[in-house]
């Protein structure tokens, strides 16, 4: 595609800056009492919002999310393309080994198999069983209601003891034979690529078929919507995985690193993830085996429940489809892993409002031209 080089614009593009710019601070224009979003605001009280930023934004960095959602005026796309772009220029240090989830700081777990699980069952922060009315009394919220709010709730909450981990759902199926055994993978000859290596999308081209690890890499930093809108043509019958949450999982993850005088692994800090295991239809594992359970899993930065079950929904299909072949789109990994990504999809979208005028002129020299052969007016 031929695109033409502009003259001239250069104001135009200027000003178009400062009116984006004019319209996120107009409010301070005769309010003395309007005051800039503070960084710590946004990550405070728009949490699920810096959380989607981070996901999609592909890059664990809480603060940059909430500065790329005040630069974008609340654009979870532009927040996370900038956030992307940012990520780019920050040079890799080192890699973490496999980080072992069954050892998150638990904020919420629930399971939807079971009414009781190891450990119980820990609601935690969720509007899943509230209203869904709009509170108007926000609307003149006072700093003091505001500020009371954290102090009624610390003075009542009681004091509970939580253990350190909890053990996983899984674990108790596995151990009875209802779901397939965990690999045990071969040692690898020397420039060969196991199944346990995981997969660089951010250094490596997706070349299909690819690999489970990329296909969770390019889910795992997926826009939201895209996800729940490809999971929910599979259960809404355009597939067949009809999945039950085993474990819904939100938490903080310890990351591990080598020390780097002595290699042992040391914990530098921690990331807030949510994960999921869904539990679908049974099948063989092998042709004459006995039928087991078949899993799907999902997992991503920050709280997004509905991203990790969609994901855990998808991986579940994409397995299916690299197994049998796929019978409909959500099991078809090029359908699904190259029309997730939001950065790429806006920026496909976008780039139609560019100059396209020597393709168009070409289109309207084209339709005159087969008018006049065809005797109609030009």
């Amino acid at each position: 595609m031929s695109y033409v080089a502009i003259k001239g614009g250069g104001r135009a593009i200027t000003g178009a800056a400062a009116v984006t710019e004019f319209l996120r601070t107009e409010q301070g224009l005769g309010n003395p009492a309007a005051e800039p979003l503070e960084i710590d605001t946004i990550l405070h009280q728009l949490r699920h919002l810096v959380d989607r930023v981070v996901s999609e934004g592909g890059v664990y960095h809480p603060q940059f999310a909430a500065l790329a959602v005040k630069q974008s005026l609340g654009d979870t796309l532009e927040a996370a393309f900038a956030l992307r772009a940012w990520r780019s220029t920050r040079p890799r240090l080192t890699a973490t080994p496999p980080l072992d989830t069954s050892r998150m700081r638990l904020i919420r777990r629930i399971s939807s198999a079971f009414k009781e699980i190891p450990g119980g069952q820990m609601l935690g922060p969720t509007p899943d069983y509230a209203l869904r009315l709009l509170r108007l009394e926000l609307i003149d919220e006072s700093p003091d209601a505001f500020r009371a709010v954290a102090r009624d709730w610390l003075g009542s909450c009681p004091e509970a003891q939580l253990p350190d981990s909890f053990p996983k759902v899984l674990d108790a199926l596995r151990a009875e034979g209802l779901l397939p055994p965990l690999p045990h993978p071969r040692p690898l000859s020397p420039g060969e690529r196991g199944e346990s290596s995981a997969f660089d999308i951010t250094r490596e081209p997706l070349v299909f078929p690819v690999p489970r690890s990329a296909a969770l890499a390019t889910m795992a930093r997926a826009e939201t919507g895209s996800l729940l809108a490809i999971a929910y043509s599979n259960m809404r019958g355009y597939g067949d995985v009809h999945p039950t949450v085993a474990e819904l999982r939100v938490g903080y993850l310890p990351v591990l690193l080598p020390h780097p005088v002595t290699g042992e692994l040391a914990e530098v800090g921690e990331v807030l993830m949510t994960e999921c295991e869904v539990v679908a239809m049974y099948a063989a594992t092998e042709p004459g085996g006995k039928p087991v359970f078949t899993v799907g899993y999902g997992a991503c930065f920050g709280h997004n429940e509905v991203k990790a079950i969609s994901m855990a929904i998808l991986d579940r299909a994409l397995q299916k489809g690299m197994q049998d072949g796929p019978a409909n789109p959500s099991e078809d990994p090029e359908f699904v892993l190259l029309h997730v990504d939001g950065v790429d999809s806006m920026g496909f979208a976008s780039h139609y409002k560019m100059p396209h005028y020597v393709t168009f002129q070409s289109d309207l020299d084209r339709l005159r031209t087969t008018q006049q052969k065809s005797g109609e007016p030009a």
